[in-house]
């Protein structure tokens, strides 16, 4: 609790220096919207950056992604090639590289990314995955997605809250996401509600489960109220890069309990690498988010956005 105490002071410190624009924020030439979350992973940002992608390709605003690369064994700015592996890039922008089909830059210093997207791509606006708190760079547009855990959970280290739920009033949009609902979070001001689901086809008779992602038990429920019944369950850590040992682990898992194939995310896809036709039969279930009233959603950021710049994304 002591440790947690200390944590909130650190970042409610780091906060006030650039509220008061004591640690400047520095700002590309264009538009950058923000996508994070207050705790450390879960709540679907991954998703929810594909879905507004998706959104704003069809209103014709072409769009890059700007991505730290968690889990990277690489470094510096680095443009993501879809074919390529996560080790390289990181598992979630390869997916989103595959997903959508634009430019995705990884990069410790998110600035110098987006610098880089700006001299290479003709896009007309940023996307910032997992931005909320990486205040180095400024943004035009905060969007939190928030759970119900949130509000029951504590700060690091002993909870997975990055930041307490007063930090949602520095958010243009709060998403509320699992059935979260708005009185929950009394600081936030302007909220979305979005639904997320799983999309499973052609999934092998009791397949075996498995993940590693930051909440499985949240995939396995989703399975269950699809009509799947897994014929056992196994779970990773999240971004876990698979081997051939845990290759062999799952089979003789799938073996022992009888099962007629595996079942796994997008996410555990691709980080399975070249190991992925071992297992086999194998479905890949999609993660999909739905903004509920998307064209409201979209025409209150858009307008937001160009009030602060003075110029549309659209022409």
């Amino acid at each position: 609790m002591m440790l947690s105490s200390a944590y909130k002071f650190v970042v409610g410190f780091r906060n006030g220096l650039y509220d008061r624009n004591v640690l400047p924020a520095r700002r590309l030439a264009r538009p950058v919207i923000s996508i994070g979350n207050i705790s450390t992973g879960g709540s679907g940002k991954t998703p929810f950056v594909i879905a507004l992608g998706g959104l704003l390709k069809a209103r014709g605003i072409t769009f890059d992604v700007l991505s730290r690369g968690y889990g990277r064994k690489t470094t510096g700015i680095l443009i993501v090639d879809p074919a390529g592996l996560p080790d390289a890039f990181g598992d979630e922008p390869l997916l989103i590289a595959r997903k959508l089909n634009v430019p995705v830059i990884v990069g410790e210093d998110r600035h110098q990314a987006g610098l880089l997207a700006e001299t290479r791509f003709d896009t007309r606006v940023h996307l910032l995955d997992d931005g909320f708190q990486h205040r180095r760079l400024a943004r035009d547009f905060d969007i939190v997605l928030v759970t119900p855990e949130d509000t029951r959970d504590r700060l690091l280290p002993s909870g997975r809250l990055r930041e307490p739920l007063s930090a949602l009033a520095r958010a243009d949009a709060t998403v509320l996401t699992s059935g979260a609902e708005s009185q929950a979070f009394p600081a936030a001001g302007t909220f979305w509600r979005a639904r997320r689901g799983i999309l499973p086809t052609d999934v092998p008779p009791r397949p075996l489960a498995f993940c590693g992602i930051a909440r499985p038990r949240n995939f396995f429920l989703q399975l269950t109220k699809a009509g799947i019944e897994p014929a056992g369950e196994a779970v990773f850590r999240d971004h876990h890069r698979y081997t051939r040992r845990d290759v062999h682990d799952l089979l003789h898992l799938a073996q022992k309990s009888e099962a007629g194939g595996f079942v796994t995310t997008e996410k555990d896809a691709v980080n399975l690498g070249g190991l992925y036709s071992a297992l086999s039969p194998m479905a890949v279930v999609p993660v999909r988010m739905e903004l509920l009233d998307a064209p409201a959603a979209l025409d209150s950021m858009l307008a937001i956005i160009t009030q602060r710049r003075g110029a549309p994304l659209l022409t």
